[in-house]
């Protein structure tokens, strides 16, 4: 089938009003609706803001792919629309769409048309389409377009005999569009660098172009780009890499460079990474995955309760004391739930998660209790995170123990033999090994901090600062926002204050810059820039990546040193922040001055993008 025999005259929108998500979608479910496509536009609206939780659909490259499989779509159809000045559409690369593709699939859609549907998100993937796209002011030039490049594709065959072979699996919630673009950005990307690969599509159709087995045997790696269960199994024994399915889209080379290189774990079924090779090249990666997965858990716990802490001394820093003049029955309840209960399950929480990410679900039990008699210890953060990778590792080693055990016991390993050893370990040597000693290091660290002078205070915010700026959400930036969330169990406020500060400079240097200097920015930077004022007003430092990787070598200098004065002015001024968090949102709950805090994030967002607008040549 045709993509064209999906998209008609009447289904194509030529001049979306509006420059947001929501007033787009609107119209594009009303070309739907009067085209008699769909019977009911706002269940079919509501499908569609219901994928569009599960991740953006925005795709980058001024591409937006809205879509929904419901049973409201009378007849599978696509409706196309066009914004010359671009919709703020939270795309993958942070900058405006131009093109949209809305596709509307009934429940029981057959794979003919589920086929045209994959066809349309290849053809996005070409530069040349979507040049052409743009320029077109008629229907007729529109189907033209997509006619013209709409041709029948050979089936993919592999070359298992040859050098470089890779195979990849790729699949997203609602199988439509991100399956396929990731599946054909991967093919494009290995067909520029001479590699063979193959790839499988775990689409709304069912499984295509599935890998045999000799196949997977032949290759060098296996890449999983994908936000869904895949069928692993079969990869025992292969290095194995997984990402989401938006890195396949974005990121193909990085990928296929990293299967290239065998840099990835191989995979021993069950999560279990179990030989030497695997532990030599995954380690970093590995440890970073488990602890991330502790804290991304974690975090939960440590904003909310942080918040309601930071709200309850709103009302008097005793407040919460019965026998304080300023007590307020509010307030004590906001610090039982706060701190007495949320803050009282960080530790635990932070070590079950790294446990569960090293050994599956029998870590998780001895994890938690692990993390309990560090928090309950005075062992705090630190003894969490020991507590977490000492579980987690006890458990794979009980599992190599009981290995040899008849199947017939099989059953009883999960719901006695772990728990009852994993606990019972961790637990003799948390008590008698680690709580002392981590307990006095604990205490030590948080005893410097609290009494560092206004010198080492500004040299640690400045440090904190750049780190935060660095790379801008990986692994320096997640460094420091774990070294702060530690701080935070320990009653130190300080450097959390100063790290959320600096991510909130990059996006916002940003939006000053293509504001004051607009010689130097394109249209569509401009446009972009003024969605980097939300951004960063919300702590969303990520929203800084497109320029910085546009042009690293002015943006990146520039916004560290920016973040870098914003730290040390918050460690100077004395800026306590008791929530993990940035934003406008918290500035009225920090200790020492909202003023004082808020000037200080100013101060290193002006010094950023003045360096930005010097450095930066205009646009000829």
């Amino acid at each position: 089938m045709k993509i064209t025999e999906l998209l008609s005259k009447n289904t194509i929108l030529l001049n979306i009003e509006g420059n947001q998500k929501e007033e787009t979608i609107n119209q594009l479910v009303d070309i739907l609706m009067k085209a008699d496509k769909i019977s009911d536009a706002s269940e079919f609206k509501a499908a569609i803001l219901k994928r569009e939780e599960q991740s953006t659909t925005g795709i980058g490259d001024g591409i937006a792919i809205p879509h929904a499989k419901t049973k409201v779509v009378k007849e599978a159809a696509i409706v196309f629309g066009k914004s010359a000045s671009g919709v703020n559409y939270e795309s993958l690369d942070g900058k405006p769409a131009h093109l949209f593709f809305m596709i509307a699939a009934p429940e029981g859609a057959n794979n003919t048309h589920l086929e045209a549907l994959a066809k349309l998100s290849g053809l996005l993937m070409k530069a040349e389409v979507r040049y052409e796209l743009l320029k077109a002011t008629t229907p007729e030039e529109i189907i033209e377009t997509i006619n013209r490049y709409d041709k029948e594709e050979k089936k993919e065959t592999s070359a298992p005999n040859k050098k470089n072979f890779i195979v990849a699996v790729t699949g997203c919630p609602t199988g439509i569009a991100h399956t396929y673009m990731a599946a054909d950005s991967l093919k494009a990307k290995a067909a520029e660098m001479g590699i063979d690969i193959k790839v499988e599509t775990n689409g709304s159709g069912g499984a295509k172009n599935v890998l045999t087995s000799e196949e997977i045997k032949q290759a060098t790696a296996v890449i999983i780009a994908a936000d869904i269960n895949v069928e692993m199994e079969r990869f025992k024994g292969k290095h194995v890499i997984q990402a989401a399915v938006a890195e396949g889209i974005r990121r193909p080379q990085q990928l296929i460079d990293q299967a290239l290189k065998q840099d990835a774990p191989i995979y021993h079924g069950n999560g279990n990474k179990s030989n030497q090779e695997s532990e030599k090249k995954g380690s970093r990666t590995g440890f970073y995955k488990h602890l991330m997965n502790g804290v991304s858990n974690m975090l939960p716990f440590v904003v909310g309760g942080g918040i309601l802490i930071a709200i309850c001394f709103m009302f008097g820093y005793n407040s919460f004391k019965p026998d304080d003049p300023s007590y307020n029955q509010i307030s004590e309840a906001l610090m039982t739930i706060g701190g007495g209960n949320a803050f009282g399950l960080i530790v635990p929480v932070l070590a079950g998660f790294i446990a569960l990410s090293i050994a599956d679900r029998p870590g998780f039990a001895p994890g938690m209790v692990g993390g309990m008699m560090a928090a309950s210890g005075g062992a705090g953060f630190l003894g969490g995170l020991v507590a977490g990778f000492l579980a987690g590792y006890i458990v794979l080693l009980l599992k190599k123990i009981f290995a040899g055990l008849p199947r017939s016991l099989e059953g009883i390993k999960s719901i006695l033999l772990y728990p009852l050893f994993g606990i019972a370990i961790t637990g003799f040597i948390m008590l008698y090994v680690v709580n002392k000693p981590v307990a006095w290091l604990n205490g030590t660290i948080a005893d410097w901090l609290t009494g560092l002078g206004t010198g080492n205070a500004v040299l640690l915010g400045i440090v904190l600062g750049l780190m935060m700026s660095f790379d801008m959400g990986g692994p320096v930036n997640k460094a420091a926002y774990v070294f702060g969330t530690g701080l935070l169990a320990s009653g130190v406020y300080g450097p959390m204050a100063a790290i959320m500060a600096a991510g909130m400079v990059p996006p916002l240097a940003i939006a000053i810059a293509t504001t004051l200097f607009k010689n130097k920015f394109n249209d569509q930077d401009r446009d972009a820039g003024k969605a980097c004022y939300v951004m960063g007003l919300s702590f969303i430092t990520e929203g800084a990546i497109p320029f910085a990787a546009a042009d690293p070598l002015r943006v990146i200098p520039s916004v560290m040193a920016g973040s870098a004065i914003s730290g040390a002015l918050s460690m100077a001024f004395g800026i306590g922040l008791r929530a993990p968090h940035g934003g406008i949102f918290v500035v009225p709950l920090v200790e020492g001055g909202a003023l004082l805090y808020a000037l200080a994030i100013f101060i290193g967002s002006i010094v950023a993008a003045l360096l930005i607008g010097f450095l930066k040549k205009p646009i000829k």
